[in-house]
């Protein structure tokens, strides 16, 4: 059923039709599009264009309509592809609103003809797309928690055990695994953080603004906005029906998580092959090899690796779309829903993997500490050990610098070099300088606040905890 043929003479080309036609996509708004009718029906009625009985009528269809697509949310496209089969067949949907209109005017007739007065599909579907984001950030927001939560699980259960720390990718100085993990819990943090403040800024009600200049109805906006849990009713009606901004600050607060799951997916690749081999997988979220018997790959984190591809090219995509566009609808904002159901979607899929991949990550102990004894990561703390005797720093670093040649050179690592040997670049150094250079010790001395001390990692892992269980932490934003 289309919504705007009066004017025209004939009907559309078959071609343009599949051009145009959102329904395959913009069906999953149908929700969101009938809870925003019962909301406009309401507002309506207020406005003296239905009576107290038509109203109740309406909401009892409405109510009915939406029951169904909650239990089936294809609804829509099965109609749709049902009406394509029959040759006969008069139905032609073009967007999830031509259903939800033809649906209602099915079960009210000519009644259900009166709901649209006063409103035009462009604040109709910038509504609907607010209160589908606004669920969706809802959804990512919980994901996101149970996936800190893994991730805190992870520091608790391996907190004592001490990996390398790198940087340029070579080895530079122990951690502790916990910090490891937690690095990415705070990652996750402020991605709740920037999710939460998009939803936000996306939280006001673009309805009744009309096609662009504002409903000539006497339609209370704030008891409408209220009515739909908005927190109050947009501003100025031509930014309003060709606003997308807050689809393209939800998409980039995606791509940032992406990113964010994606570094985590190099690490856990790298820390399970067979060059570092610190952590094994569980077989559950991991494959073979169609030829070669042996392999076991890491595809569920070459996967968080690699579908952040896709959610940015979603950011991409809507920016450039919307640079050029004048004030105020234009069809190319058709373009904003596919990008942000898509992302969504993969997003939702990464948060859930992550938290299930890290729960049967098992983390070997002895490959992992061997690791952070060898490329010379306890040469800072022999620096410092220099600096405590009264050696400035940067003769300090020249010194130790010169030890690790000579190291290199002898194939042994700092801690066996004899006392005599390493005399020859320092005097000031003495017996006690081997318990200085040990994982522990140089843990020991990292107890500050943010380090990889193991007092310091506690009061994170312990700090976090309390944030993640808190009553009053509903998303697991940072505070």
């Amino acid at each position: 059923m289309a919504l705007w043929g009066g004017r025209f003479a004939g009907g559309p080309d078959p071609l343009f039709q599949q051009l145009n036609d959102s329904l395959p996509f913009d069906y999953r708004l149908a929700l969101q599009d009938v809870e925003g009718s019962m909301g406009w029906a309401r507002a309506i009625q207020r406005a003296g264009v239905l009576t107290s009985d038509e109203l109740t009528s309406l909401l009892a269809a409405l109510d009915d309509l939406r029951r169904e697509v909650i239990e089936d949310p294809e609804a829509p496209l099965r109609d749709q592809t049902a009406a394509l089969k029959d040759a006969n067949a008069s139905i032609h949907d073009e967007d999830v609103h031509s259903w939800v209109e033809r649906r209602l005017i099915g079960m009210v007739g000519q009644l259900g003809k009166k709901l649209h007065t006063g409103r035009s599909r462009n604040d109709q579907v910038a509504t609907d797309l607010r209160l589908w984001t606004r669920a969706a950030i809802d959804d990512r927001l919980s994901e996101i928690l149970l996936t800190r939560k893994a991730l805190l699980a992870f520091a608790k259960a391996n907190q004592h055990i001490i990996i390398p720390g790198y940087t340029h990718l070579q080895r530079a100085q122990p951690v502790l695994v916990a910090h490891w993990a937690l690095a990415y819990c705070d990652m996750l943090g402020r991605d709740a953080a920037r999710l939460l403040d998009a939803r936000t800024r996306l939280n006001i009600c673009p309805l009744g603004s009309g096609a662009l200049a504002g409903t000539a109805y006497a339609i209370d906006r704030a008891a409408l906005a209220t009515d739909l849990s908005f927190d109050a009713p947009t501003t100025n009606s031509l930014d309003a029906v060709s606003d997308r901004d807050f689809v393209i600050e939800t998409l980039a607060a995606l791509a940032t998580l992406a990113i964010h799951l994606s570094r985590m997916g190099e690490d856990l690749i790298l820390y399970g092959s067979g060059e570092f081999a610190f952590f094994e997988y569980d077989d559950a979220f991991s494959s073979g090899s169609s030829l070669m018997p042996q392999k076991k790959n890491p595809d569920a984190a070459e996967l968080l690796r690699g579908k952040s591809g896709r959610v940015i090219a979603a950011l991409t995509s809507l920016l450039v779309t919307l640079k050029g566009l004048p004030l105020a609808y234009n069809k190319d904002l058709q373009e904003d829903k596919e990008p942000l159901f898509d992302a969504m979607h993969h997003t939702s899929l990464c948060l859930r993997a992550a938290a299930r991949i890290l729960e049967g990550t098992r983390v070997r102990e002895d490959v992992a500490r061997k690791a952070a004894l060898g490329g010379y990561s306890n040469a800072t703390d022999l620096a410092d050990y220099l600096v405590a005797r009264g050696v400035p720093f940067r003769d300090a670093h020249d010194h130790v610098g010169q030890i690790v040649r000579f190291a290199l050179e002898k194939g042994l690592p700092l801690e066996n070099l004899p006392l005599h040997e390493l005399q020859k670049f320092s005097t000031v150094i003495s017996q006690d300088v081997f318990p200085a250079l040990t994982l522990e010790a140089g843990l020991a001395k990292r107890n500050i606040p943010g380090g990889t001390g193991p007092h310091a990692v506690r009061a994170a892992i312990d700090a976090v905890t309390i944030q993640l269980h808190a009553p009053s932490t509903k998303h697991a934003a940072r505070p």
